[in-house]
């Protein structure tokens, strides 16, 4: 992997990352505990937005760890072994990283 790749998988790696920030910070409302006034909420409603809830925050989790795995690539990039698979260092095809830059393996040691 060229020295031109490797900034630009780094420019992309740092704009998902940014991209998932902004994602979590609208996503902050929807985490919220759903509160138990039987009152002004009917059960129907209370149980759709417990689930609502837990949705967000399931897809938090989600983002969080997509977050780690790119963080990751970026120590692996300053590190210059960004590119190859960590099993067998083959280096990895570079529509790979451009479909997933935080991709750790290549297709063989992933199936296998």
């Amino acid at each position: 992997m060229t020295e031109s790749e490797r900034a630009a998988s780094k420019a992309r790696i740092l704009a998902e990352i940014s991209a998932l920030t902004a994602q979590d910070d609208l996503g902050q409302d929807a985490q919220q505990t759903v509160a138990l006034d039987q009152q002004s909420v009917g059960r129907l409603s209370r149980m759709d937005a417990m689930q609502q809830q837990a949705m967000a925050q399931a897809t938090a989790r989600r983002r969080s760890g997509q977050r780690q795995r790119l963080e990751a690539a970026l120590e692996r990039i300053e590190a210059g072994e960004y590119g190859d698979c960590v099993d067998c260092a083959e280096p990895l095809p570079l529509g790979r990283l451009e479909l997933d830059p935080a991709a750790t393996l290549c297709i063989s040691c992933a199936s296998g």
